[in-house]
């Protein structure tokens, strides 16, 4: 019979190499720097290599480890590259954190093709491509790992407003998480997935510059902050969380309940 500490809420990831996308930036930015602060090295990637590698300087000046690596998510050879550069350098992640992702604030008869191909593409298909990459490393060397997919609470809802095609990709998301958890269970893959709310970010900046005073609509009256995530995030990629796998927590502070 296995043994567990009393309680096994371990949440120190010393030893593992996490790889998170969308890094440069907002939410990605933090759970990379949660990441390192809880013992893993990280990989970080973006398109934005300059704001990489200031925080890369950031995380090694505060004691962690971690190397920037640009990577463009809707081009699948620039993925496989960036890969195999973070294998070479530190080694085979046993953490991916998939959180690169775009709006597309546009009603569904006014997007172009390439605005289609772009939210497909960064939203979905490459982090399918990602996550298919860093299960096969693991199989492969037979080690387990986590996964966590960045969906949205609007894969829940659509008030009709614009950004269909991003509701649709974050539900797609959350189906991706389920499906990918059964097919790489076997293989001690824990895939699981965060919807947050409307939290502070880049992205938000933008919302809030459309559509004015979001928070006031809200039953707390106050935009998230991504600290607010970071408990739930270190569950999902740590030894507390062995047993879950193939579930999306929803993250909004009461938002949608409203």
């Amino acid at each position: 019979m296995t043994q567990y500490p009393l309680p096994n809420n371990a949440a120190d990831l010393t030893g593992d190499i996490a790889f998170v996308t969308g890094a440069s930036s907002g939410l990605g930015r933090r759970f990379a720097q949660v990441i390192a602060a809880s013992g893993a090295t990280v990989v970080v990637t973006a398109r934005r290599k300059a704001k990489l590698d200031q925080l890369v300087e950031e995380i090694t000046a505060a004691g962690g480890r971690a190397v920037a690596i640009e990577m463009d998510v809707t081009d699948a050879d620039s993925i496989f590259a960036a890969y195999q550069s973070a294998v070479d350098q530190v080694g085979v992640p046993t953490i991916l954190i998939n959180n690169a992702g775009i709006p597309d604030a546009q009603y569904a008869t006014k997007m172009s093709v390439e605005l289609i191909d772009s939210v497909i593409g960064t939203n979905l298909r490459g982090p399918f491509i990602l996550a298919s990459e860093f299960a096969r490393r693991l199989i492969a060397e037979k080690r387990g790992g986590r996964i966590v997919n960045v969906a949205s609470m609007a894969a829940f809802r659509y008030d009709g407003h614009g950004a269909a095609l991003y509701s649709i990709t974050k539900a797609a998301v959350v189906r991706m998480t389920a499906a990918l958890s059964v097919e790489w269970a076997r293989f001690n893959i824990n895939v699981n997935a965060i919807a947050p709310g409307m939290f502070a970010s880049e992205m938000m900046d933008g919302m809030l510059e459309r559509m004015g005073d979001l928070a006031a609509r809200t039953p707390r009256k106050r935009i998230g902050q991504p600290a607010q995530m970071d408990s739930t995030l270190l569950f999902l990629i740590s030894p507390a969380s062995e047993a879950v796998t193939g579930t999306t927590v929803q993250i909004d502070d009461g938002q949608s309940a409203k």
